[in-house]
């Protein structure tokens, strides 16, 4: 029964090679391999190789100064935080709030085969993450220091240990993050604000990891003498690389204790995390008069609650929302040496500089895009606005609105900003305001064509509408493509006419082709959406 359930677990967390959620099929065996073969590929050739590449500077440069066990430290670290936050989530969802809880709870199996089983996924996920980041470390060390059977043997039994401290930070911090859950209305804004986090700590981490590790090889003897004074233990910890045998079994046994005492408390508050039904709050009926609405306000207050309510939604159609005030914000800093070394570096073209603040303006806003996905998330329900007593101009109005609402005010808010650090005259600062905002503009209405023209109404798995469809690649990457040409033009022709005459040329361009796209969703659109 074990076994089976494990075989379950895994099927479950890697569902989408076996499965194909657009075609509502399984894949064939060669495109399961190839699956597997890329993400081996991501594993062990990308995120491997950064941190084989960290190793080898870092081995190089502690190895033979005898600060074997620092190095040794500071790959187990990173190992461990990217095995933990690397399997949070599947722990949070797989150990504790399964949606089959129900189901096997009813069925003659016991508990304990239950635990067990997700404890070996949780196990397995945590320690692929760790593997990338400290088995090139270990070979790295054995290559550059020498290979001894202590230091083979220590080097194994170092990653064991690892592996099971990734085990028990994840049950720790899955089990915070189950328990929060629990008591929240709306769960997709934590989802959110937690993968944010950790995209930022992972840039953050990745730029700041050269001077980190110079830092260190550096300063490796000062470092090295404080954490023997004060965290002695953290010492011995990494002397068990060098193939310390009284320290490895000293944290061997110590792991083996804390997996014991997590096996008992899980067996103990498991039932009752996965059979509670989380916050629930009496409603006392009060009287009160309900504001009619419009039919357009109607739907777009359910268009935002559709944006609100999905994490996937918000991470991969908005995006821009924040990444706009950011660059504001950046630009109102470090704006006018920024400029400074553009007009420097392209000093035949004059205004090139300000040209590039509003293709990096008008390329972030492509990042918000709602509005092509909007249709094809109505999915099966789309004979719901279908069937209502309102015309389809409305539905595809409120639709595109939600985008302009999501876009201007951050757009507005960099504008600001960047016009703020120019010191271009008041004509030209009008200009390249009004660029970006149009181009706002466009991208709604383009997005919105697009949402009609090639929708995918079929699909299983609302990932395939918000990020795996072709009419959000071509949103995308096609606006992207607007910007380049934008830019390149300029540089071919448009520096001839100033800046006020290129960037009049193109508001004239964009309102244009805004009001064409548009026209064509009044009209040619709405009766597309009617036909679906």
């Amino acid at each position: 029964m074990l076994k089976v359930l494990v075989k379950k677990q895994l099927a479950e967390v890697f569902k989408k090679y076996f499965y194909d959620a657009k075609k509502n099929k399984m894949r064939s065996r060669w495109a399961i391999a190839a699956w597997f073969l890329f993400f081996f590929v991501i594993m062990a050739g990308l995120i491997g190789g950064t941190f084989a590449f960290m190793s080898v500077k870092l081995c190089k440069g502690l190895a033979p100064i005898g600060m074997g066990w620092l190095y040794f430290l500071l790959m187990s670290g990173i190992a461990i935080v990217l095995g933990a936050f690397g399997s949070i989530f599947n722990t949070y969802s797989s150990l504790y709030l399964s949606k089959d809880n129900d189901l096997l709870l009813s069925m003659p199996i016991p508990v304990s085969s239950i635990i067990a089983s997700r404890l070996i996924s949780v196990y397995l996920l945590g320690t692929m993450y760790a593997s990338a980041a400290f088995l090139p470390a270990l070979i790295v060390y054995w290559v550059t220091a020498g290979i001894t059977a202590a230091r083979m043997i220590c080097g194994i039994v170092l990653y064991l240990i690892i592996t099971i401290i990734v085990l028990l930070l994840s049950c720790l911090l899955g089990w915070i993050v189950a328990k929060i859950s629990l008591k929240l209305k709306n769960k997709s804004f934590i989802t959110v604000l937690a993968s944010l986090a950790f995209i930022g700590a992972y840039y953050f981490f990745y730029f700041k990891a050269n001077n980190m590790v110079k830092d260190m090889i550096v300063n490796a003897v000062l470092y090295g003498e404080k954490i023997k004074g004060t965290a002695y233990w953290l010492y011995r910890f990494g002397r068990i690389g060098e193939g310390d045998f009284p320290a490895a079994a000293i944290f061997s046994a110590v792991t083996a204790l804390l997996c014991a005492a997590v096996w008992m408390i899980l067996s103990r508050s498991f039932l009752d995390i996965t059979t509670s039904e989380g916050k629930t709050e009496k409603v006392r009926y009060v009287e009160k008069t309900v504001k009619e609405r419009s039919a357009f306000e109607s739907f777009l207050r359910k268009e935002f609650g559709r944006f609100t309510s999905s994490a996937n939604y918000m991470l991969n159609c908005g995006l821009g929302i924040l990444l706009m005030p950011a660059f504001g914000v950046l630009i109102l800093i470090n704006g006018k040496a920024i400029l400074a070394v553009l007009n420097e570096i392209f000093t035949m073209r004059e205004g090139f500089a300000e040209i590039l603040v509003c293709t990096a303006l008008c390329a972030l806003v492509s990042m918000i895009n709602p509005s092509a996905s909007s249709v094809s998330l109505e999915g099966k329900n789309l004979w719901i606005p279908q069937s209502l007593p309102i015309h389809p101009k409305t539905v595809l109005r409120a639709k595109a609105a939600l985008q302009l609402i999501l876009s201007v005010p951050p757009m507005l808010f960099a504008v600001i900003c960047v016009t703020a650090v120019m010191q271009n005259p008041i004509a030209e600062k009008l200009m390249i305001c009004l660029i970006p905002l149009l181009y706002t503009v466009f991208c709604t209405a383009f997005g919105s064509y697009l949402g009609v023209k090639m929708p995918i109404i079929n699909w299983t798995n609302e990932t395939t509408p918000i990020k795996q469809s072709g009419f959000i690649a071509i949103a995308i990457f096609g606006s992207w493509a607007i910007t380049v040409l934008f830019a390149a033009f300029y540089l071919w022709f448009g520096y001839k006419i100033g800046i006020t005459g290129y960037l009049t040329l193109w508001a004239v361009l964009l309102a244009a082709f805004s009001l064409i796209l548009f026209r064509w969703l009044e009209t040619k659109g709405s009766r597309r959406f009617e036909e679906l």
